[in-house]
């Protein structure tokens, strides 16, 4: 795929929507999104060589791909905002784009509240109930994403749903049976 234009193009078609939601749902910014699919797409090329079809989906691997590449984009901006305050320079989108990205951002406040609501979770346990619940994931694509075996994947599952069994916030998500 790296290799060939057209597979990658193809690819990235398939995925771009999932990637694109996948990233509004965890930050606000529509700039930083735009940023952050790019990145998610450029890093599929360099690391191409590494999906393995019999570890899991193309999707579920993508989406390891896009939490990695999320986790070191908030790790750097924490360290310059530590550093140097608010980053200017991000590049400019033009009014289509913008619009469209804030459209996104909109239709996925329910989900932040969500996100919101499970940040008290272990790490591990938030992870998977983000990828099964909000990202739609099977347990084992989420299992595949996050490097776990399903076991371990359906404890983590099971404990965050019965934590946040009577939160509010969680309500408009199914959180009995797994897919």
């Amino acid at each position: 795929m790296a290799t060939d234009p057209d597979a990658f193009e193809a690819f990235y078609r398939r995925h771009v929507d999932a990637i694109t939601s996948f990233l509004a749902r965890r930050v606000p910014d529509p700039h930083t999104v735009a940023d952050l699919v790019a990145e998610v797409f450029l890093a599929v090329l360099d690391s191409a060589h590494t999906y393995r079809p019999g570890r899991g989906s193309e999707i579920a691997w993508l989406y390891g791909v896009a939490r990695n590449t999320l986790s070191a984009e908030r790790r750097r901006a924490f360290k310059e905002t530590r550093l140097a305050g608010k980053v200017g320079g991000r590049r400019p989108l033009d009014s289509d784009d913008l619009a469209e990205l804030e459209a996104r951002i909109d239709a996925e406040s329910l989900a932040r509240r969500a996100l919101k609501a499970m940040a008290g979770l272990p790490d591990g346990d938030r992870a998977m109930l983000e990828l099964v619940v909000i990202d739609q994931l099977t347990v084992s694509e989420a299992a595949a994403a996050l490097g776990i075996r399903q076991g371990a994947a359906r404890a983590r599952l099971h404990r965050a749903r019965r934590t946040l069994r009577d939160v509010p916030e969680m309500a408009a998500f199914v959180l009995g049976g797994t897919r």
